[in-house]
């Protein structure tokens, strides 16, 4: 035999193994239908819905939808979670700056020199060397002081505080400004509590605490108050139904650009396909009938805005009762691994992601690693909130991001996905969790400290 006739042979058992993976695959996942598949992201992504943006009439036509999918595949509401249409009502409270006068020393500070986030509408705050301030505490930002790190703290830290920022930071400052300048998004539930939220001003400016001696601050803020839904279902479980497995995506998107009616960014990667496999893989095991756990499936409004659906939703449950979260971002294409392969986030918070694998190497396939670590994906989508809590929750992708010129463009429309790879890729995200599904695995819990926490005012 020769050496080209032996390496011959050698792909050929491979391509024949790799074969027969996906053809065991599929004959498990049979009832997942490329039919089903097309339909759904197609509506989901229609220029119909108009990208699904927040707060439209549109988003909530989209939340039906996926109720009356959930519905006639057998799903049941979520006791105490969601109401008897499967829709969860939350409430969200945006508070933007309106005005923002600074006086130090008796010198009014520019406006293009400030700038303020708060969570509360009117604040007014004085200060002299005669009367010790309590109030609110003063920092300097020096030219060689990390302005990210120090904001980033007063953020998590919440409460008021003004910031004298050394003007070789201008150029940041100005991202910040004109950040601050679109306002703040929160839960109203949170936004009524006085530890939750706060103030920041800084000012851009060489002057540093310690020569100020009168200093007089006063803030305007705009409160508007919003409501959105999830779209929450189950399928009760057979043995362990206290034991819940979570599989989650955001339907929301960028809806239309503003002051272009006709210009819709209608977010079919960004997230009709993770929308579409929680739909189609709520169905599969719908039919099956035989999970020992509760199987719940979610879908999360305001993720685009700040997760904010993903938010109330974890706080209507209890986090121990939750054994995994699968959360399913963009997979609408195939990734840099191949058609119908996934990659997760965070796969060292856990051992869900070995575990997975354990279960798709009997298919030659596997679940990769997140390809992009310097992005911080594992905190840029749902699962973050839970993780936060110390579920095992992880996100699962197919996203090239480094190479994909679609992301929150109105080019991430039908034409740019690859529905095949989509369909292979939530079968094999349904063949994997089987294990989650009949209760013979348990993955490790997150460690709650090593996880991120939001921040308080912004």
């Amino acid at each position: 035999m020769t050496k080209s006739f032996a390496t011959f042979l050698i792909k050929v058992s491979i391509l024949l193994t790799s074969l027969a993976a996906v053809s065991f695959i599929s004959s498990a996942t049979n009832n997942i239908s490329l039919a089903q598949v097309t339909k759904d992201i197609t509506y989901l992504s229609s220029d119909e819905l108009k990208g699904r943006g927040n707060y439209s009439a549109e988003i909530r036509i989209a939340a039906d939808y996926i109720a009356q999918r959930f519905q006639e595949s057998g799903l049941v509401v979520a006791d105490g979670i969601s109401g008897a249409d499967f829709l969860q009502t939350y409430q969200i409270t945006k508070t933007t700056p309106k005005t923002l006068n600074v006086t130090i020393n008796g010198q009014s500070i520019a406006s293009e020199s400030i700038a303020m986030v708060s969570t509360i509408t009117h604040f007014s705050w004085t200060m002299n060397n005669q009367a010790k301030n309590t109030e609110f505490q003063i920092h300097n930002i020096g030219k060689d002081d990390d302005m990210r790190a120090i904001i980033g703290t007063l953020n998590k830290q919440g409460g008021k505080h003004i910031v004298l920022l050394n003007p070789k930071h201008k150029a940041l400052f100005k991202r910040y400004q004109g950040y601050f300048q679109h306002g703040t998004t929160k839960l109203t539930q949170e936004n009524t509590n006085q530890f939750s939220g706060g103030i920041i001003v800084i000012v851009l400016s060489a002057i540093t605490a310690e020569k100020i001696i009168t200093l007089n601050i006063s803030g305007i803020s705009t409160m508007s108050k919003n409501e959105l839904v999830n779209v929450v279902a189950i399928i009760p479980g057979k043995t362990k139904p206290e034991e819940v497995v979570l599989y989650s995506a955001h339907y929301d998107h960028l809806g239309i650009k503003a002051g272009e009616e006709g210009v819709i960014y209608n977010g079919a990667d960004d997230d009709a396909s993770g929308t579409t496999a929680i739909l189609n893989i709520a169905q599969h095991f719908a039919q099956q009938g035989d999970n020992a756990r509760t199987l719940m499936f979610a879908a999360f409004s305001a993720e685009e805005i700040g997760g904010f659906g993903s938010r109330y939703f974890s706080q209507q449950l209890q986090p121990q009762t939750i054994t995994a979260m699968i959360n399913i971002e963009m997979i609408g294409k195939p990734s840099k691994f191949g058609a119908g392969t996934l990659w997760m986030t965070g796969m060292d918070r856990s051992n869900l992601g070995e575990q997975l694998n354990i279960e798709l190497a009997k298919f030659g396939k596997k679940i990769h690693q997140d390809p992009y670590p310097k992005q911080g994906l594992f905190y840029r989508s749902d699962n973050a909130t839970l993780a936060r809590l110390g579920v095992p929750a992880h996100s699962f992708s197919s996203a090239q991001l480094d190479e994909d010129p679609h992301y929150h463009q109105t080019s991430d429309n039908l034409a740019s996905l690859n529905l095949t790879s989509l369909q292979q890729s939530i079968k094999i995200l349904a063949a994997a969790t089987q294990p989650l599904v009949n209760g013979s695995i348990t993955p490790s819990r997150i460690d709650k400290n090593l996880v991120n926490g939001k921040g308080l005012i912004f």
